[in-house]
């Protein structure tokens, strides 16, 4: 065996001694969001989740989707909340699609979609009910154009959100009318209502080219939602990919969020691009994200 020299047995002594002041990882609540586990059934999705260490998951409220309020009955949320409480699973977030660009009857249509999920935000949790996301619609190139609308569409849902004390966190999308950082620190700011927050995906911005630590330090204070997935390409074309699979710095995500204060969860998002695939396995998909990120979240 070769003798250390001097400066590797420095190195070796120093090395216990830099592991231990280093700052732990950032620890939030980590979940997985059950719009990429519509293949499979209730139980076997959660239990997926529990297995793989989640903490919690976001449910899918859209038709087809295992939380669909249309499908639930008053009996059935209680159901639902028994199995999250049985399987240790926290409702982290409630994921809805409602454009918000359509006619009077498109918005009221809306309205009460909302309250239905709102419904199911305070069945799940009553004490602090889970946020509903989602996206708005729209192109790009009609921010400027729509933006007033969106905020007074946008006053009618905060409204829909205070009635029930849930929060309705919308999020910019790459495709959409609501696509930049300042776009939605405005609306959010237009609307002035604590109703009505973000969630914070990086991977749209990603595809802009905006830098991480500015779409963190300019939209983290405002966002009670965050998910992640990776993405390639360009605003024009472009692929969403599982966590881990592109070149998102998730370590560095989860200390500027940290340091932002950020303080709602960080929920992996799978991508109908990604489950659209021949050959996609949920759980494995699953597993797969939670190897990735849980070292970037305190989990190891």
């Amino acid at each position: 065996m070769t003798p250390l020299t001097r400066r590797e047995w420095l190195a070796a002594a120093a090395a216990p001694v830099l592991a231990a002041a280093a700052p732990p990882a950032p620890r939030f609540r980590f979940g997985f969001s059950l719009y990429g586990m519509k293949t499979l059934g209730l139980a076997d999705a959660l239990k997926v989740c529990k297995d793989c260490g989640y903490d919690g998951v976001e449910l899918a409220l859209m038709p087809g989707y295992h939380a669909d309020p249309a499908k639930r009955s008053a009996a059935d949320r209680a159901d639902l909340r028994k199995r999250l409480a049985d399987a240790a699973l926290a409702p982290l977030g409630l994921m809805e699609n409602l454009p918000a660009l359509g006619d009077d009857a498109a918005h009221a249509a809306n309205l009460d979609r909302l309250k239905a999920a709102v419904e199911v935000a305070n069945a799940l949790a009553p004490a602090a009910p889970p946020p509903v996301e989602t996206v708005l619609g729209g192109k790009p190139a009609e921010w400027d154009k729509v933006k007033d609308r969106l905020a007074a569409r946008l006053s009618d849902w905060a409204a829909v959100g205070k009635d029930g004390k849930t929060v309705l966190a919308v999020k910019p999308h790459v495709s959409n009318a609501l696509h930049t950082p300042a776009a939605a620190a405005w609306l959010v700011k237009q609307v002035d209502s604590p109703w009505l927050r973000l969630a914070f995906d990086f991977s749209h911005f990603q595809l802009r080219g905006v830098k991480l630590a500015d779409a963190v330090s300019e939209l983290a204070p405002l966002s009670v939602f965050a998910h992640v997935k990776d993405a390639k390409g360009t605003a024009e074309k472009f692929e969403f990919l599982l966590p881990g699979e592109g070149g998102t710095d998730y370590r560095d995500l989860a200390k500027r969020l940290a340091e932002a204060k950020y303080a709602g969860p960080v929920v992996v998002e799978v991508s109908g691009q990604v489950s659209g695939k021949p050959g996609y396995d949920p759980a494995a998909a699953a597993r797969a994200c939670h190897r990735a990120l849980a070292p970037a979240l305190g989990r190891g």
